[in-house]
């Protein structure tokens, strides 16, 4: 569907630290992330990173274009090694032309292993965009 007749289209697509929507519609994206540090301190640190939960408030912005239709948005994810799995998946009305469709999520994630992670962000079946994420772990013994 995506492409295919002219839309929808994406606006953005980010992690970030904070999303704010005023009262008029206007969204403010503060801080976009693409890479999360985790050092672990202390004598009781492990020395391999342990599965590690994350809150990635998340912006999915669209323009719909030619499309008039509701539609599936998917956002599934890889691990570094490969791993794929769907993380959410939410509807969404796509009204035409410059009609937009925003999804703010607290995307909650388990980190389970070191690198980088990709983030496909798919409508109905089509590959509309790709977020990286790299997670490092910085085990330092003390």
């Amino acid at each position: 569907m995506a492409g295919e007749r002219g839309g929808p289209y994406v606006l953005m697509a980010v992690f970030c630290e904070k999303i704010l929507q005023e009262t008029d519609g206007v969204i403010s994206v503060i801080r976009v992330v693409d890479r999360i540090n985790i050092a672990p301190s202390g004598k009781d640190a492990p020395a391999q990173m342990p599965p590690i939960p994350l809150q990635l408030p998340t912006l999915l912005s669209f323009k719909s274009g030619f499309i008039r239709a509701k539609c599936q948005i998917h956002l599934r994810a890889e691990s570094p090694s490969g791993k794929e799995t769907t993380v959410a998946s939410f509807p969404a009305f796509f009204e035409g032309d410059d009609r937009g469709v925003n999804l703010i999520l607290n995307l909650g994630f388990q980190a389970e292993e070191e690198g980088l992670y990709w983030f496909s962000v798919y409508i109905e079946e089509d590959l509309v965009t790709r977020i990286p994420l790299r997670i490092l772990y910085q085990y330092a013994q003390g």
